[in-house]
């Protein structure tokens, strides 16, 4: 499996690519289309890599005593399940028109598929790639379903153990697909201590050979930043344009300007985790040449001298000697020349006894 693949056309994941960042829209659209629109802009304009929403086949996801329940909550739009559910759900030409609208926009466009029929529409709608939510992580029968379409894949894990995550990444292995897994905890608003991103280490040493990313619920930037600083490759994050909003996502999602400021720090952030070769910098220069140390005489040393230890010191130098971190190195070599108290001790000064 490759560490770093191509999500969409044009944009690698993984690896040192920048960090792929997801606007979860979901649901928060308020069943509105025109909102949603609004939605995909304004997460265009705030840097956001994909617009996200959520698509449910309903008989298909739910049997009928689920959609017949009542639902009473502060957040329904309906009398039962079903009504509240239908409400917030675009028809398929909806989701052509949302897909053309991002198209225009200029910003990748998906959905996680809620259930077999939703991804079987998004194949046909030719999304980048296929996102599985929490809730079908464990549904063994749909992810060997969905890899076999061939498209990349982004798996949440939220209410998942690590053993089940295992028999996730065996399962889509096995069709040979591009996956990668988000760290997700399933809590809407999320408290720190229920995020765990010390797992995103653990998922890089059980699967080395996939990008890990993080999706999140919970207030704020901070935590999504240090998940990228962890090594994250994907950040998922919901949007909503008003946080009091009915919808029981609005709660645990970014307003806009959260969003924007997000996308900037992680960024930022990106810029800072730089190289893994250790190295003195181009810009270290000019504080090395100033206050870099050198080896120098701590006394009169006579030419043919074979040096020891308590001949030689560290002082900051002019002119520049041999670095300090070599100092030992010149214990036992002969001096090809006098020294004087404090002059600067350079290689080509010494030789081999």
């Amino acid at each position: 499996m490759p560490l770093e693949f191509e999500i969409a056309p044009g944009r690698m994941i993984g690896g040192d690519h920048p960090c792929f960042v997801i606007a979860e829209i979901g649901q928060n659209h308020q069943g509105d289309i025109k909102i949603a629109k609004q939605m995909i802009k304004i997460v265009k304009e705030a840097g956001a890599d994909c617009a996200k929403f959520q698509k449910s086949e309903l008989q298909y996801k739910f049997n009928k005593a689920a959609l017949a329940r009542p639902y009473k909550s502060k957040n329904s739009f309906g009398k039962t399940y079903g009504e509240h559910k239908r409400f917030l759900e675009f028809s398929h030409d909806q989701y052509q028109e949302l897909k053309d609208y991002a198209k225009e926009v200029g910003i990748y466009f998906t959905a996680s598929g809620m259930d077999e029929a939703a991804m079987e529409f998004l194949h046909k709608l030719d999304v980048p790639f296929f996102k599985v939510g929490s809730g079908d992580t464990n549904n063994l029968p749909f992810l060997t379903k969905s890899a076999k379409k061939g498209r990349p894949m982004v798996v949440s894990s939220g209410m998942q153990s690590m053993d089940t995550m295992k028999k996730v990444y065996q399962t889509l292995k096995v069709e040979n697909v591009n996956f990668c897994m988000l760290q997700c905890t399933s809590a809407y608003p999320l408290e720190p201590e229920d995020v765990h991103l010390r797992i995103l280490e653990e998922y890089k040493k059980e699967f080395p050979d996939i990008p890990i990313g993080y999706s999140g619920h919970e207030s704020g930037q901070t935590i999504t930043l240090g998940a990228v600083a962890l090594g994250a490759k994907v950040i998922e994050r919901h949007i909503t344009l008003d946080k009091t909003w009915k919808g029981s996502d609005h709660e645990a999602s970014l307003e806009p300007h959260e969003l924007k400021e997000l996308i900037t720090k992680i960024r930022f952030l990106e810029r800072a985790l730089g190289s893994r070769v250790k190295e003195m910098r181009q810009c270290e220069l000019a504080c090395h040449n100033k206050l870099g140390k050198s080896v120098v005489a701590a006394k009169d040393i006579p030419e043919g001298t074979i040096l020891t230890e308590d001949m030689l010191t560290v002082k900051v130098a002019e002119p520049k000697g041999y670095a300090p971190e070599n100092i030992y190195d010149l214990i036992g070599q002969k001096t090809l020349k006098a020294f004087e108290y404090d002059d600067s001790v350079q290689e080509e000064d010494v030789t081999k006894a």
